[in-house]
């Protein structure tokens, strides 16, 4: 599972001041953090930067690389800014990202093959996020692929984003998501990479219980066949909810739950509470939060709480 580290991203207030006062150090060390915590490519995400977007994203680019050696995502909306990145970039890149848009869709691929870097496409057109998954891979099988192909990019270099939404309040979107990627990696011959956005899903919702979503949701994502997610590193209970999937080990408690859950979720079938222990507040907590994401039962704050 290839982590793509979200948190060099400007929403953040402490990022976005490091960026205005040009603090090398602390984006060094943010940078850092990430690494040694797993991070296999790091996301850039400048914001549009409409004035200065190649002189903010060279900076970020020349610090961040200066500090680790591992692949980048340039992730802002101005083509300049991700000109201005690729062109300083010592590995192959990641552009995050392009859609269906139509502008979108003509001069970002264009731009991922000149410079032999990878492209994340988001299943949206012009009309917006489908909500359903067939309609998402639609828009990848009958737009988003033959541009990349058009424009000569190879399908391990194309990643598809099916586009996680947040629980809150987009609680419909949340199952779609995770069958977008199953169609997409069953379907397509050859079928290209697929990466999400894991952090969306838990987007408004109280600090602790982010995690939890966040975890649950990506071993659903994982049994469907997803190749990568845009998350963070720092979170060790989601790097090791990682481990555990990856190397089958035979955890108790959460662990196991969370097995449980991969392995029905792969098999198409629904987790049952005969499965695991809800005597097990751990296990339990996966339970309601598995019924959550799928859409079963209403979500609200206090979900947990219940």
């Amino acid at each position: 599972m290839l982590i793509v580290g979200e948190n060099i991203h400007i929403i953040a207030p402490k990022v976005k001041r490091m960026i205005a006062e040009r603090d090398e150090k602390a984006l060094q060390e943010l940078a850092r953090a990430q690494v040694e915590a797993g991070a296999g490519i790091l996301d850039l995400n400048i914001g549009p930067q409409r004035r200065t977007g190649p002189e903010v994203m060279s900076w970020v680019v020349e610090t961040v690389q200066s500090a680790v050696d591992v692949p980048l995502s340039l992730d802002t909306t101005n083509l300049g800014a991700i000109e201005a990145g690729l062109k300083l970039a010592r590995h192959k890149a990641l552009i995050n990202s392009t859609s269906a848009e139509p502008e979108r869709l003509e001069t970002v691929p264009p731009l991922a093959a000149k410079y032999n870097a990878g492209l994340i496409a988001l299943t949206m057109g012009k009309g917006g996020i489908p909500i359903s998954a067939e309609e998402r891979v639609a828009i990848a099988i009958e737009q988003l692929v033959p541009r990349a192909m058009e424009v000569g990019i190879p399908m391990e270099d194309l990643y598809l984003d099916p586009l996680v939404l947040t629980v809150a309040g987009c609680q419909e979107y949340c199952p779609h998501a995770v069958e977008a990627v199953r169609y997409i990696k069953q379907g397509m011959d050859p079928a290209p990479m697929t990466i999400a956005g894991l952090s969306n899903v838990s987007n408004h919702v109280p600090a602790e219980g982010r995690s939890l979503l966040n975890r649950v949701y990506l071993v659903m994502l994982m049994a469907a066949g997803i190749d990568s997610v845009i998350a963070d590193p720092l979170d060790r209970e989601l790097m090791e909810t990682v481990r555990i999937v990856e190397e089958r080990d035979e955890s108790t408690g959460a662990g196991h739950a969370l097995l449980v859950l991969y392995d029905a979720t792969m098999a198409m079938e629904e987790l049952e509470p005969s499965q695991i222990d809800l005597d097990d507040p751990a296990q339990s907590d996966i339970w309601k939060t598995v019924q959550v994401l799928m859409n079963k039962i209403i979500f609200t704050e206090s979900y947990l709480r219940a």
